[in-house]
């Protein structure tokens, strides 16, 4: 039986930024985003833009979030980032308008492929289209949409897209109610 050898990992990822320039990011990263004293939002939505990021207006992040690759990222208007947010974002990720990822979400697109000896990362891009809320604690996996107006509850786990107006929960998210909304 073939085991994993780590020693023959490849890595596939397109950074996409210079060295210096993630370098550089990996600071503004700490002392703006991660630091929870930093509670200002427009200066946070400034410093993405200035990094590649395309976000409209009215987005607000929250103190001690994490996002990977500004330049991979592409927030619509009025969308909410919570607190500890952590959008590993190795792959492009798209945020819809008036989106809400609460408190400790996770938006994770890397992983690894299982199958192979040599456990050859791979990356698949998450969509959060409009209405979209994310609860908190839960976490979206790479080449997951969630479809407009869906919801996946507070711990659950998204593996697979989930279904306009539905609400998810549980590990793996499975529909539980529709989202029905005055």
């Amino acid at each position: 039986m073939k085991q994993v050898n780590n020693a023959l990992y490849r890595s596939t990822i397109e950074i996409g930024a210079s060295k210096p320039k993630q370098i550089l990011w990996y600071f503004v990263n700490i002392i703006f985003f991660k630091n929870p004293f930093i509670i200002i939002s427009s200066l946070k939505v400034a410093l993405l833009k200035a990094f590649g990021a395309k976000i409209g207006k009215g987005v607000v992040i929250k103190p001690v979030t994490n996002i990977k690759y500004p330049w991979k990222l592409q927030i619509g208007e009025h969308s909410w980032i919570g607190e500890e947010v952590w959008i590993d974002n190795l792959s492009q990720v798209y945020i819809g308008r008036n989106v809400t990822i609460s408190q400790g979400a996770l938006l994770l697109t890397g992983s690894h492929d299982h199958t192979r000896i040599t456990f050859d990362f791979i990356s698949y891009p998450i969509r959060l289209e409009d209405g979209v809320w994310i609860g908190a604690r839960a976490v979206v996996f790479g080449g997951t949409t969630c479809q407009s107006h869906s919801i996946l509850g507070m711990n659950s786990v998204a593996e697979k897209d989930l279904k306009s107006y539905t609400i998810y929960k549980g590990n793996p998210a499975i529909p539980v109610l529709s989202r029905t909304i005055y």
